[in-house]
């Protein structure tokens, strides 16, 4: 039976085989093979050479020993005629050491290295000189020491030793020639093979390498002088095929594109040219909405400039009164009255401008297309009025919705994208401007409440209570007329001489303080000036210490002058309540800002004060502006033991004006005396 693999294995079977053959096909593949080629080609060379040079070594060393054996056989036979006159061993000594030599010819030394040539004739004739010199001259050595030596005999048989031993040296030294001619071939085809590799391993280099590369060099060139119908051909797998397949991809994008780089250039010019018109027209809508002072006037310019932007026959801008659910007309152009006025666009929920403070954008290309298609009724004011196209976009702040703008035109007019994004933009920087003004009028009127509600309190705290004394006072005074009593008229004329002139002094006291302004650095003249008027309105002895040791910046306007008022109302409770024989006014400007206005008079009980304080309004004032400056304000006071008033301006709540920083005045410590 045959048997058949399953697809999967047939699939994973040929992209294995792919995968081989791309991997054969790249260009590394091949570098790699060619180097490891070569190595391995050198390397087997150059091992050779090593070889023989080692055996030449060898032999050379046998050569010697060889050629020994001659003088050590002579030195036998020189101490075989010697040994009759002398009684040593140098005979022997002799003879073993051309044993030695023998036996080190035939066993070898790897070492030195020292072995005979392994030619079969070479181990024939050192066998023969063994045999010479075992069998026939060391017996007649060995036999002629002693009393009786005879070196006759051995000295016959040297000659047929010496040579064999000079035969045996002959063949080594015509082995080693043969074998130094060897050395001498494999060098010189080391040599030519170095030259043969490399002139093929450049050849392939540059067949694989040098020669993709110059075509793909043409190739940029040819195509930076916009030849984009080049294209290279792809004569193998390797990376430089990849490369010249992507260079043929690219060569053929660029010539599509260049195709129509004009029509694209020209996008991109008109694309560019209207982003810079939208932000003309963004820096100078913002340019005029934040000159402008009035909602009206605002909305009117605004329209106008949109209009002309967008070529527009008529526009509208109305503020929406969510309260009511109406739509008020805030300003309009080109539309006729009656269509301006209409009632039917003053609902919330009506008509397209309502809508769009629901939708954001209402962009109607053909209104009486839109009327067709909807239901059956009356056409839309605008339609009756001769308009044919509407856009309409929801002006909005940080409250949301805040009214609509309407562009009306007289032909079907389609806005792109880009106009209503323009157009959204533009009702945000129109709520956000008509936000603000509405923010300036109600932070206007704060203010002037605000300033009212001071002004109130100042009142009520000095006029209106020498009033209401003035008015007990009269009432007095008539009752005693009544009773025709002269004595109590004459005890009450001084003291209403006295409330009108307390009264008098408050109005004036009051006047003085609406109208005081401070600049940086004014606080010091302006506190000695509040100081020495104390002086000349009461008889109470008064000091002022200032302190400005601790060279901090100085404070703000603004905050000087709540600092002079606070103080202003401290003596002015002096003069009136205090009954004090002497006031401290200490000012000190370190880390923290610090004021105390401390007296010896009367002094009040806190708890009462604090059951009646609607009657003790001075002490809210200066609590008022103590919060509005962010410091602290401490009152401590004893019935007869005066009262301690304490404001402390901790340092970081202190802005002062650091560009006066030079012009400081030199940080000093005073003291002044009535």
């Amino acid at each position: 039976m045959f048997r058949t693999d399953p697809p999967a294995a047939s699939a994973a079977a040929d992209f294995r085989a792919a995968g081989l053959s791309a991997l054969r096909d790249r260009l590394s593949t091949r570098i790699i093979s060619l180097s490891l080629a070569v190595l391995l080609v050198v390397l087997g060379m150059i091992a050779g050479t090593l070889w023989l040079s080692w055996k030449l070594e060898g032999a050379g060393a046998a050569i010697n020993d060889a050629g020994s054996l001659r003088m050590r056989a002579n030195r036998v036979a020189i101490e075989l005629t010697l040994a009759q006159a002398r009684q040593d061993n140098a005979l022997a000594e002799q003879v073993q050491a051309l044993d030695a030599t023998l036996a080190l010819l035939r066993k070898g030394d790897a070492a030195r290295p020292l072995f005979l040539p392994d030619e079969p004739a070479i181990h024939a004739q050192m066998t023969r000189v063994t045999q010479g010199w075992q069998q026939r001259l060391r017996p007649l050595a060995v036999a002629g020491t002693g009393e009786h030596a005879a070196p006759a005999s051995y000295i016959a048989a040297l000659p047929g030793f010496v040579a064999q031993a000079d035969r045996l040296v002959g063949m080594i030294e015509h082995d080693s020639a043969r074998k130094t001619d060897w050395l001498r071939l494999s060098q010189i085809a080391l040599a030519a093979m170095a030259c043969v590799g490399t002139v093929a391993v450049i050849y392939l280099l540059y067949l694989w390498i040098i020669l993709p590369v110059l075509r793909l060099q043409d190739g940029l060139r040819r195509m930076a002088a916009r030849e984009f119908s080049l294209r290279l051909p792809v004569e193998s797998r390797d990376e430089f095929g990849t490369l010249s397949e992507g260079f043929n991809r690219m060569a053929g994008e660029l010539q599509g594109l260049y195709h129509d780089l004009e029509t694209r250039v020209a996008q991109k010019t008109a694309e560019l040219e209207r982003q810079n018109r939208d932000l003309e027209t963004l820096y100078d809508m913002a340019a005029f909405l934040n000159q402008a002072a009035d909602a009206e006037a605002m909305a009117r310019g605004f329209l106008e400039r949109v209009m002309r932007q967008f070529d527009a026959d008529g526009g509208s801008v109305r503020v929406l009164d969510s309260r009511h659910g109406r739509m008020h007309l805030l300003a309009a152009a080109g539309l006729p009255a009656a269509l301006a006025e209409s009632e039917s666009c003053a609902a919330a929920n009506a008509c397209h401008c309502g809508d769009a403070t629901r939708e954001a954008v209402v962009a109607i290309v053909d209104l009486r297309a839109a009327q067709r298609q909807g239901a059956a009724g009356d056409a839309t004011p605008c339609s009756r009025n001769g308009f044919q196209s509407l856009a309409a976009f929801r002006i909005e702040s940080q409250r949301g919705a805040t009214g609509v703008f309407a562009l009306h035109f007289r032909t079907p007019r389609a806005l792109p994208p880009s106009d209503r994004q323009m157009l959204e933009t533009l009702g945000q920087h129109l709520g956000t401007a008509l936000e603000h003004l509405r923010l300036s009028a109600t932070a206007r009127q704060l203010a002037v409440v605000e300033e009212r509600n001071l002004v109130a309190q100042g009142l009520h705290d000095s006029i209106a209570q020498g009033l209401n004394y003035l008015n007990l006072q009269v009432q007095l005074l008539d009752a005693a007329v009544e009773r025709d009593d002269l004595a109590e008229t004459r005890e009450i004329v001084p003291m209403l001489r006295h409330g009108v002139e307390e009264s008098y002094q408050d109005v004036r006291e009051l006047l003085n303080n609406f109208r005081s302004r401070l600049g940086t650095g004014e606080l010091r003249p302006a506190v000695e000036e509040t100081v020495g008027r104390f002086r000349r309105q009461c008889r109470t002895e008064a000091t002022l210490a200032i302190d400005e040791s601790g060279g901090a910046w100085p404070l703000a306007p603004e905050q000087q002058l709540q600092v002079l008022f606070i103080l202003q109302e401290a003596l002015s409770n002096v003069r009136k309540h205090a009954m004090a024989a002497h006031v401290a006014v200490a000012l000190s400007h370190g880390r923290d800002f610090r004021l105390v206005v401390q007296d010896d008079g009367e002094g009040f009980d806190p708890e009462e004060i604090a059951t009646r304080a609607e009657a003790h309004i001075g002490l809210n004032i200066m609590r008022e502006r103590a919060a509005r400056l962010g410091a602290q304000l401490h009152v401590q006071a004893r019935p007869g033991h005066g009262v301690r008033i304490e404001l402390v301006l901790p340092a970081g709540r202190s802005s002062g004006a650091r560009e006066f920083a030079d012009t400081r005045p030199a940080p000093t410590t005073t003291e002044t005396q009535p």
